[in-house]
């Protein structure tokens, strides 16, 4: 969209006009005359000298107009500018804390076609969930032994989901911090209008790295308003995991439901257990259900400025001008 900043200043164009308007005062000077008797032959000698004279000044004063009219355009400031777009949307402030710690490559949740580890049946899961939530801002926390914001809050659910899959267990350590991946989700979602603030944290182990303990965590997450669903992926017990040397073995893994049950309790979400990828699955169909709140996103876009192009359209023409000038003096002098 095309608009000028300052278009009041419109007003300068007839300026010059008005000063053309305003009459001149006589003065002595005016009524003084010189007598010249040979004025005729004169005019003989040159007889184009007052038409060429009278065509040269007019277009003198065409050139400056137009000068003076370019740069009064320069002066209102024109701009380039899309149009502004205030955008109301119905959508949560979601954020995922995905536990990519070492347990995670577990193969309790295979078929008897397929061998699938936790994470790969997360990733299927949840890549499907977050293109489905059109209108939610969404981000993602990755945690191990550490956390990570993976990815901000961002209306790209498209992005959201690829960098999802892009995961790999153990690339933030093989340890889990529920409660440092709580933390950075609070903190990232205390921004964000009230009301709308979602936090769904998936793992599959104890809390045995974290920096803040998870209940710590979870009573700030209350504080700002945070509701927390929590999701416990696989079983306690003897599950089959990697060995290392393209085989598997059976290891035992263990995983704190009362904790993640009392995290959910205390911020008003749910606690979900997830044995198989069809309960995972259901688990977020379930999420997806929950009632949305209404969320303002204001979009604004760069201007940008044009008062360039009639500022260098006067400079040209004043350029011209005094060229003109110079020349004619040159070529009065020649002859």
């Amino acid at each position: 969209m095309f608009h000028f900043y300052y278009p009041w200043a419109a007003l300068l164009f007839f300026l010059p006009i008005l000063l053309l308007l305003i009459p001149k005062k006589k003065t002595s000077q005016d009524s003084l005359q010189i007598y010249f008797p040979y004025l005729e032959k004169l005019k003989s000698a040159f007889p184009n000298f007052s038409e060429t004279k009278k065509t040269k000044n007019w277009l003198c004063w065409t050139v400056l107009y137009l000068s003076w009219a370019f740069l009064v355009l320069a002066l209102m400031q024109p701009e380039k500018e899309d149009q502004f777009t205030h955008v109301k949307n119905k959508g949560y402030d979601l954020m995922l804390a995905v536990d990519i710690s070492g347990s995670m490559q577990a193969v309790d949740f295979s078929t008897p076609a397929k061998l699938i580890s936790r994470l790969d049946a997360t990733k299927e899961v949840v890549g499907k969930f977050v293109l489905g939530r059109k209108g939610d801002r969404v981000g993602l926390v990755t945690f191990g032994e550490h956390a990570y914001l993976h990815v901000p809050l961002t209306l790209d659910t498209l992005s959201v989901s690829k960098m999802l899959n892009y995961t790999v267990s153990g690339m933030a350590g093989n340890a889990t911090a529920i409660g440092d991946a709580i933390g950075l989700s609070v903190r990232v979602l205390k921004e964000r209008p009230e009301g709308s603030r979602i936090l769904i944290l998936l793992t599959d182990g104890d809390d045995n790295a974290s920096s803040i303990p998870p209940l710590e965590a979870a009573k700030l997450a209350k504080q700002y308003g945070v509701k927390i669903y929590t999701i416990g992926v696989g079983k306690n017990g003897s599950v089959p995991f990697p060995n290392g040397i393209g085989g598997y073995q059976m290891a035992q893994v263990t995983m704190d439901e009362e904790l993640l049950k009392e995290i959910s309790r205390m911020t008003g979400g749910q606690y979900f257990l997830a044995t198989n990828q069809n309960i995972l699955s259901a688990i977020y169909k379930k999420i997806d259900q929950m009632e949305k709140t209404e969320s303002d996103e204001n979009i604004y876009l760069i201007k940008e400025p044009l008062y360039h192009y009639p500022l260098g359209a006067a400079a040209f023409l004043l350029f011209m001008l005094s060229l003109s000038q110079i020349l004619d003096r040159r070529s009065l002098r020649g002859t």
